[in-house]
């Protein structure tokens, strides 16, 4: 589930990924038209590289044909010293830079060696007349472009953090929401096995129970789903994103409703005196209910 949320990460912050890997790789590797370079020389404008971008998997070099003309060059001594003449030409990174005649940046792909996602970044270098000379690859695990890119991403410290945080209240609602559910369950039963001697106050009170067992159980879904297992909204789901509030809202003011009425029943046969707090109390019930239709028109005029 993580990987999705990362996937989903980076397809929201890829322009400035492209952008960023792209400048990189053209600042370290700018003079290289404008003399032969061999290479060494081309070893050592890589190493540069790879000291600006130290969290990179593996750089190297292709021709124009798409064989590797240098071995990897990596921190990783797994990855190092090998490669070269490898065919690439059948990358997608290959044929997408020659098409575009531009740098690129692919989408995430498992990698051969270390089987963990990773994105790799084009480089096309061209001679005076426009002619290919080398493409510089730079492979970079998708995780480690999400921390440079996209500091807040889930792996940071905090994130970690907090992902148990929300996990341990998810547990501690969840359980409340077992206990007011096994509270209603047992109103139910006892009224099912003692209907001639049921009492409308415990019916009311069996309600509201349940009702706010299901309100609870929603929100810890919302929690659950979206804090700890990581799972996003896209702008396509944007309503979805308020239906969690919505209906939390709704089941507060149901039970506050069926309170209100239990009240003015209550009072209204024991102590007509105190019938204006149950008049209070529906009239906040009034406030919540215009609070929610603001709330509710406020958000589909942003969409």
């Amino acid at each position: 589930m993580l990987t999705v949320k990362e996937i989903q990460d980076y397809a929201q912050i890829r322009t400035k990924a492209r952008a960023y890997l792209c400048y990189l790789i053209g600042r370290n590797i700018a003079d290289y038209t404008k003399e032969p370079m061999s290479i060494e020389q081309l070893k050592a404008k890589i190493n540069n590289l790879k000291q600006a971008l130290p969290t990179s998997e593996v750089i190297y070099a292709i021709d124009s044909k798409g064989i590797q003309v240098i071995d990897n060059i990596s921190n990783n001594p797994k990855l190092e010293g090998f490669g070269k003449g490898d065919d690439r030409s059948n990358r997608a990174y290959y044929y997408r830079t020659k098409k575009e005649h531009r740098c690129v940046l692919t989408d995430p792909y498992p990698s051969l060696i270390t089987n963990e996602l990773v994105v790799t970044s084009a480089f096309p270098i061209y001679d005076e007349n426009d002619n290919l000379l080398v493409i510089i690859c730079v492979d970079i695990a998708l995780k480690d472009i999400l921390k440079i890119v996209h500091p807040t991403s889930i792996d940071s410290t905090f994130g970690t953090i907090s992902k148990y945080v929300y996990a341990l209240f998810s547990i501690a609602l969840f359980m409340i929401a077992g206990l007011l559910f096994a509270k209603g369950i047992v109103y139910v039963w006892h009224f099912s096995m003692h209907f001639v001697d049921m009492e409308i106050n415990k019916v009311f009170k069996a309600t509201i129970l349940l009702t706010l067992s299901l309100a609870i159980v929603d929100l810890v879904k919302a929690i659950f789903e979206e804090e700890v297992l990581g799972k996003d909204r896209h702008k396509h789901e944007h309503d979805e994103s308020h239906q969690t509030m919505v209906r939390f809202l709704g089941s507060i003011i149901i039970a506050l409703s069926i309170e209100a009425l239990m009240l003015v029943f209550k009072f209204a046969l024991t102590d007509p005196n105190k019938l204006l707090f149950a008049v209070y109390l529906l009239g906040g019930i009034g406030v919540l209910i215009a609070t929610l239709s603001i709330y509710l028109k406020v958000n589909q005029q942003n969409d």
